[in-house]
């Protein structure tokens, strides 16, 4: 249950009886409480579905993605409503349907993000090759599936988002900012000497970068997750002997909340095209040191965390030992006063209203 499921629980809300499409659907992966929701309406996967291998490497085929996506046959609905960071807003709809696509990023495989995923030493060789010779491909299907006969309203997660949408789509989009279920977040605030790191482990999310800046400060780091890349950064950290970085995985909420109320700040290195992570880090109280770029200079404030400048060793190390040395201090209160505002009520308020607004824009245009 990352962002994108946590958005996505949250448009079925306001659309309980929606059917629901997917490229793939692992139950055993969902919280309790979307399970009970999808058994109540009608889900439809795509091919991929039905081979384990395609479950767990969805990714080396994405070459494919494209056709698993325009193989569901959506002309009988009246409105499409998408969370895509890939392929799904690229759905086939009849011409008269509204779709309004909330956009976690472009086809992230395949735009800023491609050496993170596919640079040497990421992936085996064989589909590196192939993904060099789809990109191209890819992209221009990606840009045509945007354009205003397939989607009619583009929603970004962040003003990030929105500014990739521009360059990659010559298109405007309007921000709906994600949210933080914050009533989990309300545990007294103890903070103690540990930092701490949440999410997945993905190349984007710059884990090493933060293991090796505490391999060379000694500080004790807490890293809860899983992913990927997992099998690489635990080797990194021994091969740097940092045994003040404790891995911790299958952390169940109840201890990702304590560990929150209990650090001394969150670390946040990656480019992320939001981040929900720091929002639950602010609402349980903590600062966020986070790298300058991306979502986190959209949520974290001067009196809420530190945007260190480059996406390096020292500078992560240096803002740091800004929050050690007492140079910068944080309160408790503002922390949680600035995660207050990332809402999922705010969240579900914009998103009916843009739906409202694009329904009401396509009935009075003249065809």
């Amino acid at each position: 249950m990352r962002g994108g499921e946590i958005v996505f629980e949250a448009l079925l809300d306001l659309y309980p009886d929606a059917d629901v499409f997917t490229l793939i659907h692992e139950p055993r992966k969902l919280s309790s409480s979307l399970q009970k929701k999808l058994a109540r309406t009608r889900v439809h996967a795509s091919f991929l579905n039905v081979l384990k291998f395609t479950r767990s490497r969805y990714r080396q085929l994405l070459p494919i993605l494209p056709f698993a996506i325009r193989s569901f046959d959506l002309y009988p609905y009246d409105l499409i409503v998408s969370s895509s960071h890939c392929v799904a807003k690229g759905v086939r709809k009849h011409p008269e349907a509204v779709h309004v696509s909330y956009l976690h990023a472009p086809m992230r495989y395949m735009w800023d993000r491609f050496q993170d995923y596919f640079g040497k030493g990421r992936i085996h060789p064989l589909f590196r090759w192939i993904a060099l010779l789809v990109r191209p491909f890819l992209q221009a299907w990606d840009r045509r599936t945007a354009a205003k006969d397939r989607v009619d309203v583009l929603l970004a997660n962040s003003n990030f988002i929105g500014e990739q949408i521009r360059r990659c789509y010559c298109r405007e989009a309007r921000t709906i900012y994600p949210f933080a279920r914050l009533d989990r977040f309300k545990r007294e605030r103890r903070p103690g000497s540990f930092y701490l790191m949440v999410g997945a482990f993905a190349p984007y999310k710059r884990t090493d970068l933060a293991i090796e800046a505490f391999a060379r400060l000694g500080l004790p780091l807490k890293i809860v997750g899983s992913g990927q890349d997992e099998e690489r950064l635990r080797d990194l950290r021994d091969s740097l002997r940092a045994r003040n970085v404790e891995f911790i995985r299958n952390a169940s909420n109840d201890e990702i909340e304590r560990l929150y109320s209990e650090c001394k700040a969150f670390i946040f290195p990656g480019v992320e095209d939001f981040g929900i992570t720091p929002l639950e880090a602010m609402a349980s109280g903590a600062p966020v040191i986070a790298f300058g770029e991306g979502g986190a200079c959209e949520t974290v404030t001067p009196e809420t965390g530190i945007l260190f400048s480059a996406q390096t060793v020292e500078s992560l190390c240096n803002a740091v030992m800004d929050l050690e040395s007492g140079r910068r201090h944080f309160f408790e209160n503002s922390c949680r006063a600035r995660a207050a505002f990332f809402t999922e009520s705010r969240f579900k308020e914009e998103i009916q209203s843009a739906v409202r607004d694009a329904q009401k824009l396509i009935a009075s245009a003249p065809f």
